[in-house]
C-alpha cells in the first residue's frame, strides 16, 4: 500500500504555499487537517527548496520547525523532518519525529549520516546535485536513468559506511532538483529501476513546475492554477504507486488520497 505523505512547509519563501503556515499554531493546524484528509506522514521543513532559493540559519530553522514537530508527534503522527542540518535533524528527532528527509542525500552536512546512524531512526535519502541556488548548473545527463541509479547507490553506500542499514533508508529520485522539464519524466520512467535497488521509494512530483508546463501547451507555466496542479500531482502520484513506490509526497492530501483510493479498487477488480 502506497502511504501518503502531507507537506507542512514552515517557510516565508516555500514555491507553493510559502508564508501559509509560517506561524506555528498555523502550521500545527495545517497537519492537523492533512492528517485528518489522509496523510500518513507528515513532512515538517523550516527551509525552503524552490529553485533560487537561499539557505537558512539551521537556528532559524529549528526555531520554525521544533513546535510544529513537538505537537504533531505528540498527537501520535508520525513526522519527518525535511533538513539538510545534522543539528535540527537531531533536534527534531529528539522532539519525536520519525524520519530524517534529507534532499540533499546527506551531502550538505557532512555530520547528517553519522548523525542519522546515532539517531536509529529512517532517512530519506533523495538524488542531489546542487543546492537550490544553482541547482540547474548540473542538470546535465548523458544517460538520466542510469546515472540516476548509480548516483542513488552512492548515496546508500555512504549511508551503510556511516552505520545506516539498507533496511532504514528511503530513497528519492528528487524530481524537479537538478533535472529540468523533460528529464523529471525520464526519472519517472525509471521508476522501476530505482525501486528494484531494495530501498523504499518516496515519490514528490507535488505542485511542481514540469507538471503546470505539460499542461500548460506551450503557454507559460504560472498559467496553470494551484487546482490543476495538484490534479495532475495525484495523476503522476497514482502511476508512481504502479511501479511500486513506498509513498508519496504532496501538498493536497485529500486529492491523492482519493486517486489512489480509486486505483486500489480497481486493481482488486482485476
Amino acid at each position: 500500500m502506497t502511504l501518503v505523505m502531507g507537506i507542512v512547509n514552515v517557510t516565508p519563501d516555500s514555491f507553493s504555499d510559502g508564508g501559509r503556515h509560517l506561524d506555528p499554531e498555523a502550521a500545527i493546524a495545517h497537519g492537523r487537517d492533512l492528517r485528518a484528509a489522509g496523510a500518513d506522514i507528515l513532512d515538517i521543513g523550516g527551509e525552503s527548496t524552490r529553485p533560487g532559493a537561499q539557505r537558512v540559519d539551521p537556528a532559524v530553522e529549528r526555531e520554525r520547525v521544533l513546535p510544529v514537530v513537538a505537537a504533531l508527534a505528540g498527537d501520535g503522527i508520525p513526522v519527518s523532518i525535511d533538513t539538510m542540518n545534522a543539528a535540527t535533524a537531531v533536534a527534531a528527532v529528539e522532539a519525536g519525529a520519525l524520519f530524517v528527509n534529507d534532499v540533499s542525500g546527506g551531502l550538505a552536512d557532512p555530520e547528517m549520516l553519522a548523525a542519522v546512524a546515532a539517531l536509529r531512526c529512517d532517512v530519506i535519502l533523495q538524488h542531489w546535485r546542487g543546492h537550490s541556488a544553482d541547482m540547474y548548473a548540473a542538470a546535465e545527463y548523458r544517460d538520466l536513468p542510469r546515472e540516476l541509479v548509480v548516483e542513488l547507490e552512492a548515496r546508500v553506500a555512504a549511508a551503510a559506511a556511516a552505520g545506516i542499514p539498507p533496511a532504514r533508508i528511503v530513497l528519492d529520485p528528487g524530481i524537479g532538483f537538478g533535472k529540468r522539464g523533460a528529464q523529471n519524466w525520464e526519472a519517472l520512467r525509471a521508476l522501476d529501476r530505482v525501486c528494484a535497488m531494495g530501498p523504499r521509494v518516496l515519490v514528490g512530483t507535488s505542485r511542481k513546475r514540469f507538471l503546470a508546463e505539460a499542461l500548460a501547451g506551450g503557454e507559460a507555466s504560472d498559467s496553470v492554477d494551484e487546482r490543476r496542479r495538484d490534479l495532475a500531482t495525484a495523476v503522476t502520484s497514482v502511476l508512481a504507486a504502479q511501479a511500486g513506490v513506498w509513498a508519496v509526497r504532496v501538498h493536497d492530501v485529500g486529492a491523492t488520497r482519493d486517486a489512489l483510493t480509486v486505483w486500489r479498487r480497481w486493481e482488486d477488480g482485476r
